[in-house]
């Protein structure tokens, strides 16, 4: 696929909550117009409380806001806040289902995951990052490591028309119809970087996303570096990475190394010794859960957003990423990668991982085996 970027926009690399959620806030106590957030949680906790502060405090200011969040990702964790935001008359709107992690039924899998905001047509951010403490895991560990983005520029009008777009769409289907308000759509230049955005959905951009990684990774002279917290890539992805590394390409991926989803977590190193052979180098991150769904290649591509590398990003839901075309850009996130690397992840070395134990290597295949079925059983197996 060939990206259509946008140049003359403004971009601020945002990383964990710490650098997200001020500059979210900010831009919402500025709000004069609209609001439009999306997310797949929204939580009941400290920060969740101060972004929907935030919020009723603009539509007390008559801003009208619009608040959609996943069914699934969402439950148990939003219905205080949701008290709070109707309370403000907020319009507030669930994407699909509360369904159970159980169900295997495809249409209820396909969940609502990407993270984006739009203040006054002006302003947006993309990410990884979800309405929630990033000391919100288990055993109080630092930070949850992640990356969001602050647009201003002419990209504002892609990210206002997908949250427009699918805002109506489920109101439609939930047969209600919010207040109609549109603030006049900066396209401006505020800036020399060019960048685009790209989204996966069950329509029209089935692969858009994984299309995007592909086609830079195929082309990529030097160096290809991704992180990435939920990784098991399809064959088209794991060949296109093998292959890099064949012609000679500095190939490096860093993955969680905390045991987060433990079927997820054992089935994904199933992978690692076709990688490794390959020349992959494999970072597992220790230092707190890796959350990051990015990129960089040959330092002058760069993504930042929601996708993970796997078949639930891939294959089923709503996502959406940022691709930039920028050497200042690239290469700051480059050095930010460098450095968590360095502080806090560990090298899987290629002979000791080749060493292991018999019953650690059960364990993986079976959990590879296990992930498989369910994959197949779901819908979403084969070549892809």
């Amino acid at each position: 696929m060939t990206l259509e970027y946008l140049g003359g926009n403004q971009l601020q690399l945002l990383t964990n909550g710490r650098g997200y959620f001020p500059a979210l806030q900010k831009a919402i106590d500025a709000a004069q117009n609209e609001i439009y957030l999306e997310t797949y949680i929204f939580a009941d906790d400290h920060t969740g409380r101060r972004i929907a502060a935030a919020l009723v405090r603009a539509a007390g200011r008559g801003v009208v806001v619009h608040v959609l969040v996943d069914g699934f990702g969402s439950k148990g964790l939003f219905e205080q806040t949701r008290k709070l935001l109707d309370a403000a008359n907020i319009e507030v709107l669930i994407f699909g289902p509360k369904t159970s992690p159980l169900t295997l039924r495809r249409n209820r899998l396909r969940r609502l995951h990407r993270k984006l905001a739009v203040v006054d047509a002006h302003v947006a951010f993309v990410g990884g990052i979800n309405i929630i403490d990033d000391m919100h895991t288990p055993r109080h560990t630092p930070p949850r490591y992640d990356y969001a983005v602050r647009i201003e520029g002419p990209l504002v009008a892609s990210v206002l028309e997908q949250t427009e777009r699918l805002w109506r769409r489920v109101a439609w289907a939930s047969l209600k119809r919010g207040t109609e308000r549109h603030a006049p759509v900066a396209a401006a230049a505020h800036g020399t970087q060019k960048a685009v955005l790209v989204v996966r959905d069950n329509f029209r951009h089935r692969s858009d996303i994984e299309d995007a990684y592909l086609e830079a990774i195929r082309e990529a002279h030097k160096e290809v570096i991704i992180a990435n917290a939920y990784f098991f890539p399809g064959a088209r992805f794991r060949h296109a990475l093998r292959e890099a590394a064949g012609r000679g390409v500095r190939v490096v991926l860093l993955l969680q190394g905390r045991i987060e989803y433990v079927l997820l977590h054992y089935a994904s190193r199933a992978l690692y010794g076709s990688l490794l052979d390959a020349g992959v180098e494999i970072y597992e991150y220790h230092q707190s859960f890796l959350h990051a769904k990015v990129a960089v290649i040959d330092r002058h591509w760069a993504t930042v957003g929601s996708s993970n590398i796997d078949p639930f990003s891939l294959m089923l839901a709503r996502e959406a990423n940022i691709v930039v075309e920028d050497l200042d850009f690239s290469q700051e996130l480059r050095r930010s990668l460098l450095d968590h690397m360095k502080s806090g992840a560990k090298v899987v070395a290629k002979r000791q991982w080749h060493r292991q134990p018999l019953w650690r290597r059960l364990l993986i295949w079976s959990a590879y085996g296990c992930t498989r079925l369910l994959m197949g059983v779901a819908g979403y197996g084969g070549k892809h």
